[in-house]
């Protein structure tokens, strides 16, 4: 399906993975009790009975991996990859469920693991066969030119270029570039295959002899004093049209808009945690999970501390000052992984390969990210929260925000144990840059479930550190 029936295209798909679950439970029963001979005292009847829970547990955490956008259609190996994480966390809540309800009913004791393992491997093999036939079904529908949107473009500027460059990109989107209408650029001009055909004061006229599905009005920045002429010619045809603006740099992906007594205004910056029950909602949430963490974790945190003390001389817990909410300073701890040093010494200096200075425990809790449990105690304070942007030192913070723009969005909110420019590998010793685009991400986008999907993430991707030395 094109991108605006994308709507539509989900509904049939969550129905479609509902078929697949389901006829993936059953496979594995048949496999189970059916091929294998397997005896057990639980009937079919009460087998389907859980059913009824598995499938819409299973579609909700397809929902919270994003397998119901139009990237999880695009990509195969990030689809495959999100369908065994979600698989994988489907397993883990049902053989949890069946533990648990032991004491509410014996009969849950004859429930077979192994069929819910070969479930979870049926599953997983059909939910991919199934995208992947629906993918190729999507791309020969392209090729042969079905439902395909024709659009003309109407001005040449860097979100026209970025506009064509998603559109190329993703051609199951169903759109078919005409041309572009500029005033500033020659006659033939290309970008990507698609040509400058024709000046704006056109449009008219093109409108009438072309008949394109719609308008995408891209222009520069300095030519908005046409925009408000190109709107009316278009609505006067009945073409729809979207714009798109060139300040994407300034603006963010999904602005805040308030209506004044009928005047749009626009938010620069729209931050969900300056909302006061985002804010107890997300509070709440750090104090559960960093006791829960707490209790969960006290055997590894035990171990650690015997290993820190025993291999090297000085104090357990060393804390940094760190940047946090509101650019306040504070005290963040972790485990020792290095030799004491001064403060001088250690204050403006990244830790290298081979790093002289981290002990031998020491590289070990910071491959495994064990160093940083001590943060679960940050969290309580309220200097920290479980999901957030990672804080920085001083002397970094002052670096980069020189250097950086937009850096210091960053410390709208508190910074976390973990984030979304964590888990998707910027951590350490990577780029900046990119670790502040996945933070504002993160700020302008936050939900509890988007916490809770990074800290879903975290288990699969966050704990070892690949740049830690």
């Amino acid at each position: 399906m094109i991108k605006d029936n994308q709507q539509h295209f989900n509904r049939l798909h969550v129905l479609i993975d509902a078929c697949v679950i389901a006829a993936s439970y059953l496979l594995a029963w048949f496999i189970q009790f059916q091929i294998l001979g397997n005896i057990t005292g639980i009937l079919f009847n009460q087998y389907m009975i859980v059913l009824i829970f598995v499938i819409p547990l299973y579609l909700l955490l397809y929902m919270a991996f994003s397998l119901y956008t139009t990237t999880s259609v695009r990509r195969k190996r990030v689809e495959i990859d999100k369908i065994v994480e979600a698989n994988t966390i489907g397993l883990i809540v049902l053989l949890a469920a069946l533990y648990l309800s032991r004491s509410v009913e014996d009969i849950t004791d004859n429930y077979s693991r192994m069929m819910f393992f070969y479930f979870y491997v049926i599953n997983i093999s059909l939910e991919a066969l199934v995208r992947n036939c629906i993918r190729l079904a999507l791309q020969r529908l392209r090729r042969k030119g079905f439902n395909q949107k024709h659009m003309i473009l109407v001005g040449y500027s860097r979100a026209a270029e970025e506009y064509i460059d998603r559109i190329k990109s993703y051609p199951e989107w169903g759109y078919e570039l005409m041309g572009i209408l500029d005033d500033n650029v020659e006659y033939g001009m290309r970008y990507r295959g698609v040509q400058v055909f024709g000046r704006t004061e056109e449009l008219e006229e093109l409108l009438g002899q072309t008949s394109p599905d719609e308008i995408a009005i891209t222009l520069g920045l300095s030519e908005y004093s046409k925009l408000e002429h190109i709107v009316a010619v278009c609505e006067k045809s009945g073409v729809h049209t979207k714009f798109i603006p060139d300040y994407n740099k300034i603006i963010p992906t999904r602005p805040y808009t308030e209506d004044l007594m009928g005047l749009p205004v626009i938010n620069i910056r729209h931050v969900p945690l300056t909302n006061t029950f985002n804010a107890v909602v997300k509070r709440v949430m750090d104090i559960a999970g960093a006791l829960g963490a707490i209790v969960l974790f006290s055997p590894v945190m035990l171990a650690t501390t015997i290993a820190v003390k025993a291999t090297s001389p000085g104090p357990l817990i060393y804390a940094q000052e760190r940047v946090g909410l509101h650019n306040k300073n504070f005290r963040m701890y972790k485990f020792r992984s290095m030799d004491v040093q001064s403060p001088k010494k250690e204050k403006g200096a990244w830790t290298v390969p081979d790093d002289p200075r981290v002990t031998s425990v020491g590289k070990v809790i910071r491959k495994m990210s064990i160093d940083e449990l001590p943060q679960l105690f940050n969290v309580l304070k309220g200097d920290m929260s479980l999901v957030g942007p990672r804080p920085e030192r001083p002397f970094f913070v002052e670096k980069f925000r020189e250097e950086i723009p937009r850096y210091m969005i960053k410390h709208q909110v508190r910074p976390g144990m973990t984030g979304w420019a964590q888990i998707n590998g910027y951590r350490g010793n990577t780029s900046i840059r990119k670790r502040i685009e996945y933070d504002l991400y993160y700020i302008e986008n936050w939900t509890p479930g988007f916490d809770i999907k990074i800290l879903i993430l975290t288990i699969f991707k966050g704990f070892v550190n690949k740049n830690a030395y």
